[in-house]
């Protein structure tokens, strides 16, 4: 195939899957389920502290982190394996096409990732006009680093969903949503007790360097840490922050490491799917 037809083939599989994916009854769910969540983090993010009203987006933005960080890798895992997990029968008619099973994949994931980052965005739209009509934009750049935040965290699950996919294909569904599961409890808890477990079992400056390792390593780490110091800077972290410039030595080598990882985790699980997906008897 020349390269104009196989990117008009890919185009063809996303607008294919972008369409299939607004019609799903699970994308309209989540649209409708983080639009609420949303929402109630920007209405109630004073009530802990005793007072009233909506807070301002640098208050939202530090509160949706954590929200981003629990609910978008479950949901891309978990609509990407549902999605991308075809059965026998539908496999065999899709990757009988003459088009390279790398870009019918592609050309899945990228339409499937346009639904999914078009049902947050209608969340933090949401949110942030309420936000707007009652606080104003004072730190309104915290909020939108909030948002890429999630759309770059949605890349990496669904990466790592297609890796699941492409093993799983013909298969029982719910073998593959089990190992979706099992990848989110790593990356979003497993993964930050087992680094605390084993930096307290080391010296001190051995341990910072295992825990910002470990920060860095982790695609979700990673996202946490560059949001949290984009919104907060070296005060989100307090000396964790010190250590973490330290280590990597200054502000902008510690935005390039944590790029570079975030980089790596959007190419290679697509990678690793493709080559998997080649090789898978269909």
């Amino acid at each position: 195939m020349t390269a104009v037809s196989t990117i008009h083939a890919i185009a063809l599989c996303a607008r294919q899957e972008l369409v299939l994916a607004y019609r799903s009854r699970w994308t309209q769910t989540f649209a409708v389920a983080f639009a609420v969540l949303a929402l109630a983090v920007a209405v109630s993010g004073y009530v802990l502290s005793g007072g009233s009203g909506v807070q301002d987006f640098s208050r939202t933005a530090a509160s949706l982190v954590q929200l981003v960080i629990l609910l978008v890798p479950l949901t891309a895992l978990l609509l990407g394996v549902l999605t991308l997990a075809s059965d026998r029968g539908n496999a065999e008619l899709l990757f009988s096409q003459p088009v390279s099973r790398a870009a019918i994949l592609l050309g899945r994931v990228l339409g499937l990732y346009q639904a999914l980052i078009s049902a947050q965005a209608i969340g933090f739209g949401a949110a942030g006009l309420v936000i707007y009509s009652q606080a104003g934009e004072d730190g309104v750049t915290g909020f939108l680093v909030v948002i890429a935040a999630a759309f770059v965290l949605t890349g990496v699950c669904l990466g790592l969903a297609a890796v699941i996919a492409a093993g799983n294909i013909g298969r029982r569904r719910s073998r593959a949503l089990a190992v979706a599961l099992v990848v989110w409890l790593v990356l979003v808890v497993l993964a930050d007790l087992a680094a605390l477990g084993a930096a307290s079992l080391l010296r001190s400056g051995a341990a910072s360097r295992l825990l910002i390792t470990a920060a860095i390593v982790n695609p979700v780490g990673a996202v946490r840490t560059a949001a949290l110091l984009l919104i907060d800077g070296t005060a989100a972290f307090g000396s964790a922050s010190l250590a973490l410039l330290r280590f990597s030595g200054g502000p902008l080598r510690a935005g390039l490491l944590l790029a570079a990882s975030l980089v790596l985790w959007l190419v290679l699980p697509f990678w690793a799917a493709s080559r998997r997906l080649s090789r898978a008897d269909i």
